[in-house]
């Protein structure tokens, strides 16, 4: 080889050149390791949040309540009690309740009159 041209890839050892960072924008894998570090460190503090999904779900829109402060029964009672009221569906899921639909103004008022601290997540 030449002296103006260097050896990149090789098939015996895979690729010689050390890759730069890119400047900018995060790598998809770095964002998804800050999604993980800004999750709720301590949600008796920081409420209940309610956000709106549909990515992954077939277009369909799921309300979402994340951050109570409750084990598994009582999340199955109130889950119920809030299905009733809204007269939807919906499942628990990770300890996260997921109600079919946008309700998240009715479900900020029903958990408010429960006496919890609620916020709307998202836009």
């Amino acid at each position: 080889m030449s002296d103006d041209r260097r050896l990149v890839y090789s098939t015996e050892h895979g690729s010689l050149d050390k890759p730069q960072p890119k400047k900018g924008k995060p790598s998809r894998k770095n964002r998804r390791q800050q999604a993980a570090a800004s999750v709720i460190q301590n949600p008796h503090k920081q409420g209940v949040r309610i956000r709106r999904e549909s990515k992954g779900r077939g277009g369909k829109t799921v309300s979402i309540v994340d951050g109570l402060p409750l084990d598994g029964p009582a999340l199955k009672i109130l889950l119920k009690q809030l299905k009733a009221a809204l007269g939807s569906g919906g499942a628990i899921k990770n300890g996260v309740l997921e109600i079919q639909g946008d309700h998240r103004e009715k479900l900020l008022s029903l958990l408010e009159k429960q006496s919890y601290k609620c916020k709307l997540a998202g836009g």
